[in-house]
């Protein structure tokens, strides 16, 4: 069962590999709680400010990332790769590994996922409107059209 969980992610940073440990169930939590209070943010919504002072009161980049902060601080890695690493273990806390693979590729520009996600939306409209082999076999769920009779019994001479 072990095998199920996904207990670290590994980020590459200037040629060298930190692992992040899973974080707490308590850092856990509160880290989905302050992803759903940006998100209602985002969207326009009323946000819980206890949520949100609670991330700014604590240090929430080193409790997430773990020992691999204190490596990443002492190895003098640059504050936006340091914080592009605790926004993806975000990322992988908040939904998943896959997720957070996909961001930290797209170095945090969410315009650099768009194309992938623009590509999926054409793939599945073009999926969509494509007729199905099955559509020209002639069946229907429809009557057929009444055919023309000829008007009245005369025949022609």
């Amino acid at each position: 069962m072990g095998e199920l969980l996904d207990e670290t992610l590994e980020l590459p940073i200037g040629g060298r590999l930190y692992t992040v440990p899973a974080p707490s169930a308590e850092v856990g939590l509160r880290t989905q709680a302050i992803v759903h209070a940006a998100a209602v943010a985002a969207d326009g919504g009323r946000v819980d400010d206890q949520v949100l002072g609670d991330a700014a009161e604590r240090d929430l980049y080193a409790e997430l990332l773990g020992p691999a902060h204190e490596q990443m601080v002492a190895d003098g890695v640059t504050w936006p790769a340091l914080r592009h690493a605790a926004i993806t273990t975000m990322v992988w806390v908040a939904q998943d590994k896959g997720a957070a693979e996909r961001f930290w590729n797209a170095a945090g520009d969410p315009n650099r996922l768009a194309p992938n996600r623009a590509a999926r939306r054409s793939q599945s409209v073009a999926a969509s409107s494509t007729k199905s082999r099955g559509s020209t076999s002639g069946t229907s769920t429809r009557p057929a059209p009444a055919r023309a009779k000829p008007k009245g019994n005369k025949k022609r001479r």
